[in-house]
């Protein structure tokens, strides 16, 4: 009995000191990195209270964001991009950006373990509920997505003639539906987005049809998906939020597919970069336990089929994240009914080829150049599940790449982001702002900030997208419109047509006529 109590006490003053231990531990690390950057504590801030960037002549767009309150020193929020238009439209509209105050001091929320721990692990009471699509792939396999809709709504189904932007929800690798994945979608709701959660094979009670698992980076499935949405919502907008480690996912989507991704911009809270590293240099061990025993018990439903094409044995004797990903992967030939060998640390008896050679067809950013729409991540220093940042962020690629851009705070956890306004707010009513009129008894409690910049950075992007279009659109009509010799040459251009006008008819009714054909 004694010895519980001493290891109560020890768990309360873990909690209790924590918070303090981060607050004071992690100031220098940030001050560290951000010098690295050319990045100042405090940034310039002009009268009309702008954030302006106070390091001019730079290679990328590195901007410091003070808080609403003048003269008070607050936390650092960098905008980390190559100079363009777009990022100077994002640095002029995207006040969110700058407006971000993390927890501090004396307080469980200014841990980053704890509050990663708790927006992912704790239980969240949602006004909203799912409506479940299964669709069934070219290889018989089934994936699923949830579209969620408010709880008092009667109509459960979405007329496929509406106009309302799709936001494709991308979980973690692992399957959890986090509490940060529903509060994302009760916040979308209210500002009128209908959100759609993916969820991969044998992810979220999803059935498992065939032998065949999703690896890591393979987009086969979530591109058949994207057709399912393009079909059902023909009209509205597609957007993509990847959480955690499923940001993997949609960035090898968003690489394969390029231009004819169908997605207007795509957002990656906390992402995992650099992969294959992650899993070579595993977590700290409690978090590494929980998630390899969360994926045991996921497979362990199917143990005996999945029996007949990899080495079961070694799957459930593994005790790394590694060594679940080699044995459902990485296994080559027969299975073989010899002893399993526990991998311990991601040690294995297979050759490091076939590890190396399945990260070649699955690291996220194997076709990072051919991404051709706004992709924005929002990292943070202190996260413990992606480790140091200056390892595993790619500076390099937001420093050259115009469409990519990285929000990089201080504090935040993973996937946490908490903020004083947050912790104070939670469980007060109110309405989330003007386009929550539509849904007003979704979206109550406080916005986390993360989802507050990831919807003001979709708002931003498709304005500067349509302003561009209607410029474009108004200098080609002044270019038809521009009389002269160009009007002339246009006007006979038009009657030379007409002239032709029975061999024109002749087509018409043979491409009629063919069209009558097919689809009889």
């Amino acid at each position: 009995m004694l010895e519980w109590l001493v290891a109560l006490c020890i768990v309360i003053l873990v909690v209790l000191l924590w918070p303090g231990s981060k607050y004071f531990g992690t100031e220098s690390q940030a001050d560290a990195l951000l010098q690295g950057l050319g990045i100042s504590q405090q940034a310039t801030k002009d009268k009309t209270g702008r954030c302006v960037s106070d390091r001019e002549g730079v290679d990328g767009a590195q901007t410091d964001c003070e808080g609403a309150k003048s003269g008070e020193k607050t936390r650092t929020v960098a905008l980390i991009c190559k100079p363009s238009a777009l990022a100077n439209y994002l640095l002029k509209h995207c006040r969110t950006f700058s407006n971000y105050s993390p927890c501090v001091g004396w307080t469980w929320r200014a841990s980053a373990f704890l509050q990663s721990v708790y927006e992912t692990c704790w239980p969240y009471d949602s006004p909203v509920q799912f409506v479940r699509d299964y669709l069934q792939l070219s290889d018989d396999g089934l994936v699923a997505l949830d579209w969620a809709v408010p709880s008092y709504q009667k109509r459960r189904r979405t007329s496929s003639h509406s106009t309302s932007p799709v936001l494709l929800i991308i979980p973690n690798s692992f399957g959890k539906i986090t509490r940060n994945v529903l509060k994302l979608c009760e916040t979308a709701l209210s500002h009128g987005y209908l959100p759609a959660v993916f969820n991969r094979r044998n992810h979220n009670g999803t059935p498992l049809t065939t032998l065949k698992l999703q690896q890591f980076g393979d987009p086969a499935d979530l591109r058949e998906a994207v057709r399912y949405i393009r079909y059902r919502q023909p009209a509205g907008r597609l957007y993509a939020v990847s959480e955690s480690t499923g940001s993997g996912l949609l960035l090898s989507y968003l690489g394969e597919c390029g231009s004819s991704s169908y997605v207007t911009a795509a957002v990656c809270l906390s992402p995992v970069f650099r992969c294959q590293s992650w899993f070579e240099n595993g977590l700290f061990w409690p978090l590494q336990w929980a998630l390899v025993l969360y994926q045991k018990i996921c497979l362990s439903r199917y143990k005996t089929v999945l029996g007949e094409t990899i080495q079961t044995d070694t799957l459930f004797s593994s005790c790394s994240l590694r060594g679940l990903e080699e044995s459902l992967f990485c296994q080559t030939g027969h299975v073989s009914s010899s002893p399993a060998v526990p991998t311990g640390t991601g040690s294995s008896s297979l050759t490091s080829g076939a590890w190396d050679a399945y990260w070649e067809r699955n690291e996220p950013l194997r076709d990072v150049d051919e991404v051709a729409i706004p992709v924005l991540s929002m990292c943070a220093q202190d996260d413990p599940v992606r480790g140091d940042t200056q390892s595993t962020v790619p500076l390099e690629l937001f420093e050259t790449n115009p469409h990519f851009f990285l929000l990089l705070t201080d504090r935040g956890g993973h996937c946490g982001f908490s903020t004083q306004s947050e912790g104070s707010t939670a469980g007060a009513v109110g309405a989330v702002g003007s386009a929550a009129a539509p849904y007003g008894g979704v979206g109550s409690c406080g916005i986390n900030w993360s989802h507050k910049a990831l919807l003001e950075f979709f708002r931003a992007t498709t304005d500067f997208f349509a302003a561009e279009e209607r410029a474009k659109q108004l200098a080609a009509r002044r270019r038809g419109l521009g009389g002269g010799a160009s009007g002339r040459v246009f006007r006979h251009r038009s009657a030379s047509i007409c002239k032709r006008m029975p061999a024109c008819s002749h087509n018409i009714h043979a491409i009629y006529n063919w069209q009558r054909s097919y689809t009889r």
